[in-house]
């Protein structure tokens, strides 16, 4: 397309003009013609064996151990007991290479909900945040200090301070909050109010 005559000029349209267009890096087509000749071999000193001898190697060390699966290091380390040295990353590519790896664990997936939404509501007491930073006093040495803000605006709807960092004593900002911003504090007065916790450690 860059060599193509523009009809109106009879001039070609170059490569600059097409790639703007586009939408896509002069870099990605100067890189794509110029394909570079990657070598399937790791670069740098070779070691005691070829790649095809130490997979033999390693095959042998799996059929011989008693658990069904083994770990890279394991496997590395009886390599390294039966005299042949190598590095753990050389046994560590040429095992994910031929897929002897011990199986894992993938994990149970999340759920739509880990990423969707947002943490900013609407309006105003629609969701309040609660965290719980620590310091030290002269007095009482190190105190816990819980605060509970407003997600829409940012404001501190509690506060309160405590000796002992307990789960009573995190529900203080709580009650300071629906007292100032509801009324008073009974069952069922902060209908539709979301509570949104630091996962920290505190």
């Amino acid at each position: 397309m860059r060599q193509a005559p523009s009809p109106s000029t009879g001039k070609s349209y170059g490569l600059a003009r097409v790639c703007r267009v586009w939408g896509i890096a002069r870099a990605t087509v100067y890189w794509q013609q110029h394909e570079r000749v990657m070598s399937d071999a790791r670069r740098g000193p070779l070691g005691p064996c070829t790649d095809d001898a130490l997979v033999a190697h390693i095959r042998r060390v799996l059929e011989a151990s008693p658990f069904p699966g083994e770990g890279y290091r394991k496997v590395w380390a009886r390599l390294r007991h039966g005299g042949l040295r190598t590095s753990p990353r050389r046994v560590l590519r040429l095992m994910r290479a031929h897929h002897l790896l011990a199986p894992t664990r993938q994990g149970r997936p999340h759920g739509p909900k880990a990423h969707d939404g947002t943490i900013i509501p609407m309006q105003v007491d629609t969701m309040w945040g609660t965290d719980m930073p620590a310091t030290d006093t002269r007095e009482d040495g190190q105190v816990a200090i819980f605060i509970a803000l407003d997600h829409y605006s940012a404001e501190c709807v509690g506060s309160h301070a405590a000796t002992q960092g307990t789960r009573f004593e995190a529900l203080e900002p709580m009650r300071q909050g629906v007292c100032t911003y509801f009324g008073a504090f009974e069952q069922d007065i902060a209908q539709g109010l979301a509570l949104r916790h630091d996962h920290g450690s505190p």
